[in-house]
């Protein structure tokens, strides 16, 4: 089974399709199929000689996405999912990298587009950028195109999705028609039928939305609702305006939700399930009980070379139970961790031993390998290091325990440290700095700044963030610890893996922001108390006894 098998399936299918929130229009499957074909022979005609047309896309979650996405599956055609998030430097490297032809973007992203139709630096070359709503964007008329008579298999490429990685440089997550069809298909015969409507506030320039809302909705032939931007006010009358019975959601989204003023009826309403990733115990319980659906939360990256599904026997916070050939293993020996050992209260007593990376030892997975790109770090011997620290108990329950110090996830976004300590590189009075990821009591990490300094101006360091404009609006450290010296290995290299256990809990002094303004103050023990209460109160206190 292909993408592209089952949008012919559904090229007669005239219940509802896709609809957006945002200005109210829907299409019938019979009318999606058709506009992807329209694309299809709109990208065939761009294709190269020696490959097929990579069209990049610029766009939030409009209904373009889902026909370029069907054009390229009918087509062989290649879209490359570019993040908005990222600066325009950055957005040029990544088209580079991902031997991007054109860019479709949007007016709300005609600043960051207009990077790429200049060319930005290292002497790259512009870029032909078209605008969905500019008049001639969908000249000339499909009519006057040929056919594409194109039959992919289940390894043909669809598209290219970017995940950062140690290195600080994201790569180009190949994603094959079998990557997208394997998970759809799984969550359409477990969650959604025909007469299923599908809510998708995520970006599907992310790999989540693409797999665990685009997919199973057309495997089930179930109505794609998509919602430009994720909104936690509009979630519940979105649902409940357009019949939504199965959301996807990433990290903090539950979280956002439950802040929203509560109401006796919140539980009135189609909902039946939420399926997503990085949610804390506390929010999928939480969510489950006041919105009266079921709370299906997993673990899977970009690569899906491991995932694990969830386990409703599971002890609570487990991903789940580890499958055939994924362990846990010690990163510096490569041999697999003991179990995990809990007190009476479900503390971790033997985290320094039980707590390694999670490992696919027997193959990829369903990854199929970065685009033009070799990764050292996660292809070994044949395995698969995911960077990600987790534990197990003694029935093969894992437990997430953070990522690798270098590797980040933030409000959803991935990024690697080496991107934040460029920018950070000439803060004035500074004789080293290190970036790394320490646990967020919701969901993911937040950003943590380590300076070797002989003092530290609260004031200043927020100016000079708000005066780069190469600083991605996630990457502003939450916490900043000064000290006289970092610590480091023989050879100089500094000891991440060490701050990233101590976090904030340390003799040094640390300023923190505790809101969304760029507003650092000292932290005090009052301070540390409140976030401690917040990560027992959300169910997450292990990643804290975990790493310390």
């Amino acid at each position: 089974m292909t993408v592209a098998a089952w949008l012919r399936a559904r090229a007669d299918d005239d219940r509802p399709g896709l609809r957006s929130v945002d200005d109210g229009r829907s299409w019938t499957w019979r009318e999606v199929v058709a506009e992807c074909e329209d694309r299809a022979r709109r990208l065939a005609a761009r294709s190269r000689p020696d490959r097929p047309a990579h069209v990049g896309t610029l766009l939030d979650n409009v209904p373009e996405m889902v026909f370029l996405l069907g054009g390229a599956a009918l087509s062989g055609a290649v879209v490359v999912a570019l993040n908005p998030t990222r600066g325009a430097a950055e957005l040029a490297g990544d088209a580079e990298r991902a031997n991007c032809d054109l860019v479709v973007t949007q007016p709300r992203h005609a600043e960051l587009a207009a990077g790429l139709a200049a060319g930005v630096g290292d002497g790259r070359a512009p870029l032909p950028v078209l605008d969905i709503e500019n008049e001639i964007y969908l000249d000339p008329p499909a009519p006057a195109l040929p056919a594409v008579p194109f039959e992919p298999d289940p390894g043909t490429l669809l598209m290219l999705i970017f995940t950062s990685g140690t290195s600080g440089r994201p790569r180009a997550v190949r994603v094959t028609h079998r990557k997208v069809v394997v998970p759809g298909e799984n969550l359409a015969g477990r969650m959604l039928t025909a007469g299923d409507a599908v809510y998708c506030p995520m970006p599907l320039f992310h790999s989540g939305a693409v797999m665990a809302a685009f997919a199973p909705a057309l495997a089930a032939g179930a109505e794609l609702v998509l919602r430009s931007r994720f909104s936690a006010s509009r979630l519940l009358p979105d649902v409940r305006e357009h019949g939504c019975t199965y959301l996807h959601y990433v990290g903090k989204a539950l979280s956002y939700v439950l802040a929203t003023p509560p109401d006796p009826g919140d539980a009135r309403n189609p909902l039946r399930f939420a399926f997503g990733n990085e949610a804390a115990p506390r929010e999928q319980e939480a969510f489950a009980e006041r919105f009266g659906c079921r709370v299906v939360d997993g673990y899977g990256s970009t690569e899906t070379a491991i995932s694990l599904s969830a386990d409703p026997s599971a002890p609570p916070g487990a991903l789940g139970r580890l499958t055939d050939g994924v362990k846990v293993l010690d990163p510096a020996t490569g041999r697999e961790c003991p179990p995990a050992r809990f007190d009476g209260a479900g503390r971790l007593l033997n985290g320094d031993e039980a707590i390694g990376e999670l490992v696919n030892t027997r193959g990829l997975g369903l990854f199929d390998g970065y685009y033009n790109e070799d990764a050292p770090d996660r292809l070994r011997d044949g395995m698969f290091w995911s960077g990600d620290h987790a534990y197990a108990d003694e029935n093969g329950y894992a437990f997430f325990a953070g990522r690798s110090a270098d590797r980040l996830r933030v409000d959803g976004e991935n990024f690697g440290a080496a991107q934040v300590e460029r920018v950070l590189a000439d803060l004035p009075g500074v004789r080293q700095l290190a970036v790394y990821g320490v646990p967020d009591a919701a969901s993911g990490d937040q950003v943590m700044l380590a300076l070797a300094a002989d003092g530290f101006d609260p004031a200043a360091f927020a100016a000079y963030l708000r005066g780069r404009a190469d600083l991605s609006p996630k990457w502003p450290p939450r916490y900043v610890r000064v000290a006289p010296e970092l610590p480091a290995t023989a050879s100089n290299k500094i000891l991440k893996r060490s701050l990233a256990r101590e976090g904030w809990r340390t003799g040094d002094p640390v300023w923190w922001r505790p809101g969304r303004d760029l507003a650092y103050r000292r932290m005090t023990p009052d301070d540390a108390a409140r976030i401690r209460g917040e990560f027992e109160r959300r169910g997450r206190l292990h990643l804290l006894e975990g790493n310390g």
